[in-house]
Parts: structure tokens; sequence; C-alpha cells
């Protein structure tokens, strides 16, 4: 039995194309399809890879768990080290691979239709490399198509790189403040309940903020000045927000304490919304801890129990850390749970005007189920001005 991967690409780069075993004639041949973000190099940091897109050559994608897949990949060449998740998204790859979360990860896309066309042979498991990732987490692993590599090295080099305490946020945050116009505006709205004219501003801190979240914003009446990650407290109370957004953002909350005694700075001074890396930096600025889930929360079909209201909402879902519920002082509330597995998947400190979520609730991809967030970040906003 072949199996072959199609479209491992780099984010922002041409694809590779993998598979293992190579098939006999008379094998039946199945499609998985695998996706990787921003490129990184053997010890970590992002790298160009600048070769003719058509060029066909021999690859190979080793991981950790001492495994080699083997194939022919055609576009960018080079060796390059990350971590390989899964997503189980049905549609959305665009938007899966041009979002800087996703910096430093391979994503394997488990639908067999991604990056397929024509007829495929049926009863030929197409799931080797995620059934991988279920068992034993997420796996780092080495892509490259340097034949004079060998196979053990890039074995070594899988197993001596690790994602944990990565700053991966430097490397997708804008450089400047900058005023957000949304410019698709009538192409990408979805919902006519937002505002024509601006009624609130809002600081949103970019973490490798996803559009769609702006466009969210701005759509319910905002003006929107987004900063780079490191942009200093003081400097985003002297624009005398109405609120402040956390966005989401790639890798280990813990690689970057800057940004978690940033959002120290502003609690209790004007109210804040944190979704996805913004939730577990608030989760740690609170003084709770995060850890490193197995294989994470990657897909647009996570059901999440919204407690507020007793309401199951499907979401889309990115992330590889989680907030320990159990380590957050008392008066902070979890809000969302993800009915998965149980872990925390939204908080709220009503004494700080502090609300979060540990999911996506602009989809792009994804459901629309939990737009209701951007209102109720409308109404804490609304309720903190009246009380002044």
């Amino acid at each position: 039995m072949g199996i072959k991967a199609m479209d491992f690409s780099l984010s922002y780069k041409p694809s590779f194309c993998f598979s293992r075993n190579p098939p006999k004639p008379s094998s039946k041949l199945r499609f998985i399809t695998v996706r990787c973000s921003l490129p990184l190099s053997s010890d970590g940091a992002a790298t160009g890879l600048a070769e003719r897109p058509w060029k066909v050559a021999d690859a190979r994608l080793a991981l950790e768990d001492g495994s080699i897949w083997r194939a022919k990949s055609f576009g960018a060449s080079g060796t390059q080290v990350g971590e390989v998740v899964f997503n189980t998204s049905l549609t959305g790859y665009q938007e899966i691979l041009t979002d800087p979360s996703y910096a430093g990860q391979f994503v394997l896309m488990t639908n067999p239709h991604i990056g397929n066309t024509g007829v495929n042979f049926d009863d030929v498991d197409t799931r080797a490399i995620t059934r991988r990732l279920r068992q034993d987490g997420s796996l780092i692993g080495v892509l490259s198509t340097e034949q004079s590599r060998s196979d053990e090295e890039l074995l070594k080099m899988s197993r001596s790189w690790d994602i944990v305490g990565v700053d991966l946020i430097s490397g997708v945050t804008c450089n400047a403040p900058y005023e957000w116009v949304d410019k698709t505006k009538s192409e990408w709205e979805f919902n006519s309940n937002g505002r024509d004219q601006e009624t609130y501003t809002v600081v949103a801190y970019d973490f490798g903020i996803k559009h769609n979240i702006l466009r969210r914003l701005a759509s319910y009446g905002c003006k929107i000045t987004v900063v780079p990650s490191t942009w200093p407290a003081a400097e985003t109370l002297k624009l005398k927000p109405d609120g402040v957004l956390l966005s989401n953002g790639p890798g280990d909350p813990s690689a970057v304490p800057y940004a978690v005694e940033t959002v120290k700075e502003i609690l209790g001074k004007v109210p804040v919304f944190g979704v996805c890396m913004g939730h577990q930096l608030l989760g740690q600025a609170l003084g709770g801890k995060t850890f490193k889930m197995k294989f994470g929360h990657h897909g647009g079909n996570h059901p999440v129990r919204n407690l507020c209201n007793g309401h199951v909402e499907i979401s889309a879902q990115n992330h590889n850390y989680a907030v320990d519920p159990a380590s957050l002082p008392e008066g902070v509330e979890v809000t969302h749970v993800n009915l998965n597995d149980g872990s925390c998947a939204g908080l709220a400190y009503p004494a700080l005007n502090i609300m979060s979520l540990q999911y996506h609730p602009e989809a792009s991809p994804g459901p629309h189920d939990s737009d209701l967030a951007f209102r109720e970040f409308i109404k804490l906003m609304e309720s903190t001005k009246q009380a002044a």
C-alpha cells in the first residue's frame, strides 16, 4: 500500500509533495494533504526558500519518532524544521495556510479532498501521519530535499529542536502602529448587525492577528489602532482607548514574558478582550498557568458550551496550549468549556472588565456561532463608558 501526501507546503512559499513507501504498480493510491506555515531553518530561525517553484526533486519528512516519509517534491527546496500538527477542517485551507498562528508548524490537513482532483481509490488508510500524532502527540519534523543529508542527520535535527519556549510572535507581529482600514468590507461582511459609524476606539495588540478579527470589530463600529507585540502599556493608555484587544498568535505564551507584563499593566484600566493567544496571556497575567496539550486543537468543528447561556457553539480552534483553570485566582470565571476534552475555552473577570476566548469567534475559516463575543465586547465597552 502506498500513501501519497499532496501539497506539503510552506506558508507564503511553494509546495512539497510527499509519499511513504513508493507504491508498487498494482498498489492502490490514496491521498492526504499536509501543510506547513512560516518556514524555519534547522536552528529555528525563519528562512526563505527561493528556487524555481516547478522543480521536482526527491524529498523526505523525518519525524522525531524515527519514521521517514519519502516522496517527490515540487516547489521550494532546502531543509526546514517545525512542529507537525493536524487540522480537521473540511474547507478553508487557504486561510489556514496564511494564518500567522501556524508559524513554526507543519499542518497536516486530514480531509482527503483538500488538494485533490479526480477520482481516488477507496478502502485505503489515508490517516497514517495523523494517527501517529493522535497517539504520540505533536511531533517535531524535518522537511528536506537535500540529498547530501543522511536520514540519521535529519532524525538528529528533529530530535534536537523544540518549539517550546521559542518566541514565534516576534516574527509575525507588525513593525509599527497603524490604523486599520477595511478595504474588503463588502466582500467579507457576513453580519448585518454592525454599525455604520465609528463609536468605540480599540487598540489591538498584534501577536499574529487575523484580519477577520479586525473586520468584525470594525463592523461593530470600532476605530482600531493595531500595535506591535512589544508596544508599551503606557503608550496604549495614552491613546485613551475604550477597549484593548489581545489577538491570536503562534507558539508558547510562556516564551513572551514581555507581553504578559504589558497585559498586567493594562488590566483594570480599560476593558480587555483576549482571543486565543490573547486568552492565554490573560490567564498568565491574572496569575494562572498554561500548559502544552498533547496535540492541541486545530479544526473548524470543535463544540464548546457557553456556560453563561447554556448554548453549544461549534467553533474554529487553533492552539497547542491551554489555561489551567485550577490555577486561576478567585473571581476569575470559566465561561466556556470545550466539550471534547473539558478544557477551558473562555474566561471572564467582571471586576476588571475582562473577557477572553480560547478559540476564534471571527471564523475565517470556520462557523459563525461565536460572533456574539464581539457584541459582548461592545457591551462591555459601552457599560464602562457609561459608568465613567
